[in-house]
């Protein structure tokens, strides 16, 4: 049926307006934005005196690919750290709070890096470090597509993060205090 105006085709063009009206709102219930935290995920290790550490993180497909040598921010923004408790990484100390963390690969070793701006969109500043921390290497068989993070709760004041991406397992350790 067209949508035309004439005498007798007043009822068709009233059929037609009242359809796209309806057409109209529907589109606009379904163009809301995304949530920004839709491809949230969080990673976290609870030390045996029930002592917690978390890492939130982006694990959608990531257009930031590692770059030797370069300050590495998957999925455009840095990791989040939420210590419960002072803990340690390379036996520097880390109070309890939260902090941005960054990684920085090359081909043979990755470092971990803990920082205290957690400003949103904020640059990465190096004089904000807290930690840095090396973190060992190891060729996974079935390699990520995105960024996966987990931790494995080794001791009973020790948790170790682990990151994986490709097929690259990068591991550190973080110590309770």
């Amino acid at each position: 049926m067209g949508c035309t105006q004439g005498g007798s085709d007043m009822r068709a063009l009233a059929i037609c307006i009242a359809v796209l009206g309806q057409i109209l709102v529907a589109n606009a219930a379904f163009a809301r934005p995304q949530d920004p935290d839709a491809n949230a995920a969080t990673a976290f290790c609870d030390f045996d005196d029930n002592q917690q550490i978390s890492v939130r993180y982006n694990n959608a497909a990531s257009k930031d690919e590692p770059r030797n040598g370069k300050v590495w921010l998957p999925g455009g923004k840095p990791l989040t750290l939420f210590a419960g408790a002072p803990i340690t990484l390379n036996n520097s100390p880390i109070p309890a709070g939260a902090y941005s963390v960054y990684v920085i690969p090359n081909r043979k070793d990755w470092t971990l890096i803990v920082n205290k701006n957690v400003t949103p969109g904020a640059a990465y500043d190096q004089t904000q470090d807290v930690a840095r921390g090396p973190m060992e290497l190891g060729e996974v068989e079935s390699p990520a597509g995105q960024l996966q993070i987990s931790f494995a709760h080794v001791g009973p004041k020790q948790c170790s993060i682990r990151l994986y991406y490709g097929k690259i397992g990068a591991f550190a350790e973080f110590m309770e205090k």
